[in-house]
């Protein structure tokens, strides 16, 4: 296993620490559930909601079968993504699948444990509302925009690097 390899694992298993973490101290320790909202500035501020889909809330699932298939798609691109995050030699790269593998694998375990991904950071300015997330989603979206990075910019400079 190279160096860039034992990044990404440490970058995934810290990214599900840091996401399991939060999610158990605003559920169990402040118990977010009773003291909601919780106001840290005009802009931003901690409420409950458990998102039954995906991203943005799409695909809403209500029933046990739709829950587990999304967990075992969950599974299934966490194997996918620790795959390719073992075969890469790219230290920028094996970052950015990292963010993702821990991500999706802390929202798994929300999905499994309580039926539901449990998100509680809301952003918002005036009427505006940017949708609510947690740890996991917010290293999902940087994981993806650095293998975007990495697919349009740093591949490019490897390859003429690389080339006579």
């Amino acid at each position: 296993m190279g160096t860039a390899t034992r990044f990404g694992l440490a970058l995934a298993l810290a990214t599900l620490v840091l996401d399991q973490a939060s999610k158990l101290f605003f559920l169990f320790v402040h118990d977010l559930r009773v003291h909601q909202p919780l106001v840290l500035t005009p802009f931003l501020e901690l409420i409950v909601v458990w998102n039954r889909g995906i991203s943005y809330g799409l695909f809403q699932q209500e029933t046990d079968l739709g829950r587990w298939l999304l967990v075992a798609f969950a599974v299934g691109a966490s194997i996918w993504l620790t795959l390719w995050l073992w075969r890469t030699h790219q230290r920028f790269l094996a970052a950015s699948l990292g963010l993702i593998l821990g991500g999706a694998v802390g929202n798994a375990i929300d999905r499994a444990a309580y039926g539901a991904v449990f998100d509680f950071v809301h952003i918002h300015v005036g009427s505006f509302s940017w949708y609510v997330f947690n740890v996991a989603d917010a290293a999902i979206v940087a994981g993806v925009v650095g293998l975007l990075y990495d697919s349009l910019v740093l591949e490019g400079r490897r390859s003429r690097a690389a080339s006579p």
